[in-house]
């Protein structure tokens, strides 16, 4: 689960129904099909959320949107900020002044020119309450003036600034060291305004900036993806790109042929990691830069007290669950910031699996003995009642250890996704990707106490000051030591329960060739290509 963290507005709950009444409404022609051919691969997809750059928080909808729009800046192959449309830039003495200079060779797929304009524009919107973006803040919000279009009292970012059409100023609130990562995340992409003034679903027909541009889309069934031929940096080797929509079981898919790539689930790892298997040879494994952890509900009974929450993160026994549930293809995770990642701490205090601790810990507690906790529930996103199965595992991990019998209230996946703020009961099962390796991305985002990532709701103010202390800091090795700091606290805190770090497992047909995931679980298509 990939940055599935932010609520969008409702009203793009109707969509689905849109695509699939109102096709030739939406500018997009079903009968294309018959006419994909070159060079083309097949993978396998589902259904975008939306693929409006100022409200996508899940993983489907940024994947898509990463091929059709761009941005001033993007990652290289070590996950460092280049430039993108921004050809280059300059940063004043203070760190507080960004000037961007725009490629004069970037266009939107209908050929017309990206100017500084549609950056300005693009923000504007993207924080503007009427968006109902719930990302512009977190990304966006370093930016001089970006709290009063939040708060609605303007339309107008003061501190971002046309110089001329190929050049954009833009003027901080405070030094941060990570500004140019945060203009990698898709609210800070580029889009057009003729484009989304011409309809309320404009992104179903989206006139974009990247390799790839939207050629069809049948709700349910099948994505295909074109390459552009006005896009400015180079031109995708694919002629297209199919995205199977839920078509069938992906490793069937896979093994037959139907699709060119394949991730790889706890069904089938056996097989795929078996040596002497059909599909070793074709198997890719990276680290990602992701945590998966229970997340409390700080404001709300029980979880409030801080000794029932360290009583709860004491009795997972996480080791066995990485070994039996995942035959150890991941990472337990003890800390917030991932292995790998710059940051990460092997050298932090962690709260150790100790059940008899834990129990002394509620007898501490304002509750003082388990009798005396309130009903627990958790949120898990799901069908049918299937419950997944590492909740389930630590449900019994408290049953077992703790003797607490723990519910748990399902919902509708992309509810449970974009709805958890308002939907949350005691705790839920949560994860996070990096958006850009940096601390600041997973510490401040997910528990300073004004992030409007912090879902759990947890506050703490020292935690806070040196949060604020290391964005400011531009010395790297004082900077990182505050961050360590500040991560000490949550986990001493049990702001929530680390339980592993992710790690990519894909299978690729011999025939396809630069298909790579990053760190960060992300593929550049237009880097692809076919052999016979």
């Amino acid at each position: 689960m990939k940055k599935n963290k932010f609520l969008i507005n409702s009203l793009f709950l109707v969509c689905a129904v849109i695509l699939a009444i109102l096709p030739s409404a939406c500018g997009l022609d079903w009968g294309q099909s018959s006419k994909i051919s070159g060079d083309v691969l097949n993978l396998y997809g589902e259904d975008p959320y939306t693929l409006d750059p100022a409200l996508a928080g899940d993983s489907t909808s940024i994947n898509y949107i990463l091929q059709i729009f761009s941005g001033l800046v993007t990652f290289n192959d070590d996950l460092e900020p280049v430039a993108d449309i921004a050809e280059s830039w300059e940063v004043s003495d203070d760190n507080l002044v960004y000037t961007f200079y725009l490629r004069n060779d970037a266009c939107f797929h209908d050929g017309k020119k990206v100017k500084a304009v549609d950056f300005k524009y693009s923000w504007e919107r993207a924080c503007n309450p009427l968006t109902g973006s719930q990302t512009a803040s977190l990304y966006l919000g370093d930016i001089l003036g970006t709290d009063e279009v939040l708060a609605g009292e303007t339309v107008n970012i003061s501190g971002v600034r046309v110089i001329d059409n190929y050049t954009l100023k833009v003027t901080l609130k405070s030094p941060v060291t990570y500004f140019l990562e945060k203009l990698s995340y898709p609210v800070s992409f580029v889009v057009d305004e003729k484009d989304i003034s011409g309809s309320q679903y404009w992104w179903i027909n989206p006139n974009g900036t990247g390799p790839f541009k939207l050629w069809r889309w049948e709700e349910g069934s099948e994505l295909v993806l074109q390459s552009s031929d006005k896009y400015y940096r180079y031109i995708a080797k694919l002629d297209y790109v199919v995205y199977k929509i839920l078509s069938g079981i992906e490793f069937d898919m896979y093994e037959t042929g139907e699709i060119d790539v394949c991730s790889v689930g706890l069904a089938n790892i056996y097989r795929a990691t078996d040596i002497d298997g059909e599909f070793y040879n074709q198997l890719y494994s990276n680290p990602e830069l992701s945590l998966m952890y229970m997340c409390f509900n700080c404001n709300q009974p029980p979880f409030d007290d801080v000794n029932i929450r360290r009583a709860f993160a004491m009795s997972i026994d996480k080791t066995k669950l990485v070994s039996l549930i995942y035959n150890n293809t991941v990472m337990r995770a003890d800390g917030i910031i991932p292995f790998g990642m710059y940051g990460y701490n092997e050298n932090l205090s962690v709260l150790s699996f100790d059940t008899q601790a834990a129990l002394a810990l509620i007898a501490e507690s304002s509750y003082g003995d388990i009798s005396n906790l309130p009903e627990i529930v958790i949120t898990s996103g799901g069908y049918g009642g299937q419950i997944s199965t590492i909740v389930d595992a630590v449900i019994n991990e408290w049953r077992v250890n703790l003797g607490i019998e723990v519910t748990v209230r399902q919902l509708e996946p992309n509810e449970f996704l974009y709805n958890i703020l308002a939907e949350k009961d005691n705790l839920f099962f949560w994860g996070w990707s990096a958006d850009y390796p940096h601390p600041q991305n997973f510490l401040e985002i997910l528990f300073s106490t004004d992030s409007e990532g912090n879902y759990g709701g947890y506050s703490n103010v020292e935690a806070d000051m040196l949060l604020k202390l290391a964005a400011i800091e531009q010395d790297e090795e004082v900077s990182l030591e505050l961050y360590r700091q500040a991560e000490q606290i949550f986990i001493d805190d049990a702001a929530c329960i680390p339980l592993y770090f992710g790690r990519n497992y894909i299978l690729v047909k011999p025939y396809v060739k630069g298909y790579e995931l990053n760190a960060l679980g992300m593929v550049n298509l237009n880097e692809v290509y076919l052999v016979n």
